[in-house]
């Protein structure tokens, strides 16, 4: 595949569509399944409120790989994404009913570099608190 943005349409500035990615219990423990990653903050709230966090939290790779897909549906190419990466901020916390809870992620180009590849900073928060910080990544374009 190849990206379907063209370089030269994109200009510092331009926004990626926002999306919300909606979290629940269930989606953790098909994740910790997919990932091997078993850690009971990740499902055991008695776990999870022992070790001093507020509730069951998502893994934080989960929450980096929803964020990407913000700029992996843009590009319409998952492997246009040359470099990614992020600091976590804050857990996104999972209260234990149907509903879950959600991740909003919206993104921005930063910079045209070289090679037809761009900047694109994201912005994720849950329940309006930055959860990713220095979330950003290099894009290669058509």
């Amino acid at each position: 595949m190849t990206a379907k943005v063209p370089y030269a349409d994109v200009e510092v500035g331009t926004e990626l569509p926002a999306r919300s990615f909606p979290v629940t219990r269930a989606a953790l423990v098909r994740y910790a399944g997919a990932s091997g990653d078993f850690n009971p903050i990740h499902w055991n709230e008695k776990f999870a409120k022992e070790v001093g966090l507020p509730d069951v939290i998502a893994h934080g790779m989960f929450t980096m790989a929803e964020a990407i897909r913000v700029v992996t549906d843009w590009t319409g190419d998952p492997g246009a994404v040359v470099e990614y990466g992020v600091r976590f901020t804050r857990p996104v916390v999972v209260p234990n009913d149907d509903k879950g809870t959600a991740i909003e992620v919206s993104g921005k180009v930063t910079a045209k570099l070289d090679d037809n590849t761009v900047r694109v900073v994201l912005t994720a928060t849950c329940t309006g608190q930055k959860v990713l910080g220095m979330s950003r990544a290099v894009v290669r374009l058509a």
